[in-house]
């Protein structure tokens, strides 16, 4: 055989192999994913690639820091995360790291945490993850202080703020620290603020409690009351009004209820955050199934989100297990549900961004 002839052959021969290599390994799969455009649930994770509200602050003492906390997120495949503060902290001579630990100790809205999320991201500038900054000083019950609060986070980190929240309408668990409800009379005064986040297209979201187990829809007037007088702002209601005072609603009921809302109000956006959702709803036989057939009625009208509060106690093993058990629902979700909630399609067109997330494939 001639030299030119051996060379053809090992040339084939070393081709072959190749192509054999790239589709036996890890890479090679994920390249030919990658090639097709689309995302396989079969092969993929169910978890979420978006967390939609995260505290990178604590309600005291010291935090994780910045470069450690998104390194969780680039590890657990989260690749866009809203960067909450908590706007209400401890005194800073209260020892404390956690409200429910320290009942009696008022916890009132600051911008501290703010200032110091607005200064790592400004100096940190993370590709990876994407991160939008968020406004969480407000005092809800002072709504004629935010519009000055605003102008100073203009002045100081100008274009930076792109959400609101979480801030609290009413949260029962902070009521041993002195919180208080708004009012219908505070919820009207929102007006100035509510028009500038109006005019800009920055959602806020607003931790505001259904009731109790004795009161389930104790406060839902309170919502109501901010949904009629600010259609057309982006609202986005943090854990569907559920919390660990509410864990004995009838899951027919709430979903009547959210399912009420969600067509009386097209601006109206479900958090799906905190795994009390999962501990006292969705993980109760039949419960699940429910839930996942709502979210696959209304594709388009709800985000995911861990709630993780970024305290020096906690690690990645806290992180990884808040993401897994939070994005439990997605794998009952439809394609269509599970693209627009776990790949964030939602959160994307909710900010206004031209992210887009990529298309479920198509079971052969």
């Amino acid at each position: 055989m001639s030299k030119a002839r051996i060379h053809r052959h090992l040339a084939v021969l070393g081709a072959a192999l190749t192509a054999v290599a790239v589709v036996a390994s890890p890479a090679g799969a994920n390249a030919g994913r990658l090639e097709r455009g689309c995302y396989d649930r079969a092969t993929e994770p169910y978890t979420s690639a978006v967390d939609s509200h995260l505290h990178f602050r604590p309600f005291g003492g010291k935090a994780i820091p910045f470069d450690e906390l998104t390194g969780y997120l680039r590890k657990s495949g989260v690749r866009h995360a809203s960067m909450y503060g908590i706007g209400q902290t401890l005194p800073v001579n209260s020892g404390c790291t956690y409200y429910l630990d320290c009942p009696g100790t008022p916890v009132t809205p600051s911008m501290k945490n703010d200032f110091v999320n607005a200064s790592d991201y400004a100096q940190e500038q993370s590709k990876d993850p994407e991160l939008t900054l968020s406004m969480t000083f407000m005092d809800l019950n002072r709504p004629e202080t935010i519009p000055a609060g605003i102008a100073l986070y203009d002045s100081e980190y100008p274009d930076m703020f792109r959400w609101a929240g979480e801030v609290n309408l009413v949260k029962q668990a902070l009521f041993p620290n002195h919180h208080k409800p708004a009012t219908s009379e505070n919820i009207k005064n929102w007006a100035p603020f509510m028009k500038t986040l109006r005019e800009r297209g920055i959602p806020i979201t607003l931790h505001s409690d259904l009731g109790s187990n004795a009161e389930p829809t104790k406060y839902l007037h309170l919502m109501e009351e901010v949904l009629r007088r600010y259609p057309d702002n982006k609202i986005v209601w943090a854990h569907m009004g559920l919390s660990k005072e509410l864990s004995t609603m009838n899951p027919d009921e709430h979903i009547r209820l959210m399912q009420r809302l969600l067509d009386e109000h097209p601006n109206l956006t479900l958090d799906l955050s905190w795994r009390v959702l999962e501990d006292q709803y969705f993980s109760k036989p039949g419960v699940r199934a429910k839930y996942a057939s709502f979210l696959d009625r209304n594709p388009t009208r709800a985000i995911p989100g861990t709630d993780f509060v970024a305290s020096r106690n906690k690690d990645f093993q806290v992180y990884q297990e808040e993401l897994e058990v939070t994005s439990r629902i997605n794998k009952a979700l439809d394609d269509t549900a599970f693209r627009n909630i776990a790949l964030g399609e939602n959160y994307f067109r909710l900010l206004g961004i031209k992210e887009t997330a990529p298309q479920v494939c198509r079971v052969r």
